[in-house]
């Protein structure tokens, strides 16, 4: 028997996640519903906009967690855990604009990006604009300890992604660096979605700090896959602009791994691309990543994260959240595995 190509296990992959989602499916309608009804809270003239962003959602990993981190059995769906898995949504979403102006993205989720649509000006203030909506809602709970939660994630996402913004066209960065500003821009978003949904629920105070570090380990390991992808991806499966971590000089961990293994010569070449000196040659990159062993590389750091995420809640196996929780690892690995290049 042949082993599972990367097209089977793709579909296992989105089979497993459909599985896991489909008991989130009445959540992800409340929240759906919500996000749809915040429309009228904008400004006339810009509903449409608006609307454009959150239709151009994708699989809504961060609402997912808070519904998950606050799971206390089906068909209980909470009115609080819909509110504040908007919030992280409205978050998330103009995090995505944001990023997609300074990576001249054209595509994401099979969509063209708000940037293309609207212009990288109105894209900005689109952007800003969701971030203030989020953090409105966030004010209507009864105790300022969400809307807290919420702006202090809010700061450290975008002091991450200022960070990483400064550090565009520049081979000075290390592993360290490199871990920070994912730990800051990503990890920051999924932890907190896992202690709001958690605390929401009234979980108690160890379970949500366990919780919350299974979140940010998530998190890493999935913004450590997404870089991989960014090279060893393909965009229709992906389903958004692929190639822009080094087109836009963004130096990420299978960049970092490849630098330290180019010889002097080829290392001199590709710093010269990153600085924006020479024209990117993605081809050629790709073809030394697979030469050089750095899908393997990655991937195991991926690992690395997963089993850190997976030991967090090693403790609390009797909570109802757990194993659902724990699937979406699962699912991640079975993601990464699915860019494993061919054996040729």
């Amino acid at each position: 028997m042949s082993a599972p190509g990367p097209a089977d296990t793709d579909r296992s992959t989105a089979h497993a996640f459909s599985n896991g989602l489909a008991l989130l499916a009445p959540h992800m309608l409340e929240l759906d519903r919500f996000l749809h009804g915040q429309l009228a809270a904008f400004e006339p003239e810009i509903r449409a906009m608006a609307d454009y962003c959150i239709d151009t959602s994708g699989k809504r990993i961060r609402p997912a967690l808070v519904f998950l981190s606050g799971w206390r059995g089906p068909g209980q769906i909470s009115t609080d855990l819909v509110r504040v898995a908007a919030v992280v949504e409205l978050v998330h979403l103009a995090t995505l604009v944001h990023d997609d102006i300074m990576d001249r993205a054209e595509v994401r989720r099979n969509r063209r990006t708000a940037v293309r649509e609207y212009g990288a000006t109105a894209a900005v203030l689109l952007g800003d604009a969701l971030f203030a909506h989020a953090l409105n809602l966030a004010t209507q709970f009864p105790t300022t300890e969400i809307c807290s939660a919420v702006s202090e994630s809010t700061r450290r996402v975008c002091a991450g992604e200022i960070m990483q913004t400064l550090r565009r066209g520049s081979t000075n960065i290390t592993r360290a660096d490199y871990q920070r500003i994912i730990d800051l821009k990503t990890a920051e978003l999924f932890r907190v979605s896992c202690f709001l949904g958690a605390r929401l629920a009234g979980f108690g105070p160890d379970y949500v700090e366990a919780v919350s570090r299974f979140g940010r380990h998530l998190g890493i390991a999935y913004q450590i896959y997404d870089d991989l992808a960014d090279f060893f991806g393909e965009e229709k499966r992906v389903g958004k602009t692929l190639g822009t971590d080094l087109a836009s000089g963004k130096l990420t961990l299978p960049l970092l791994l490849l630098m330290e293994r180019l010889t002097p010569a080829e290392r001199d070449e590709l710093t010269a691309e990153i600085l924006g000196q020479h024209p990117v040659q993605s081809g050629l990159h790709l073809q030394q990543m697979r030469s050089l062993g750095i899908f393997g590389a990655v991937a195991e750091a991926v690992t690395i994260e997963i089993n850190t995420a997976t030991a967090a809640l090693q403790e609390t196996a009797e909570e109802a959240p757990t194993p659902l929780l724990l699937g979406l690892c699962d699912v991640l690995r079975g993601q990464v595995l699915a860019l494993q290049p061919a054996v040729v």
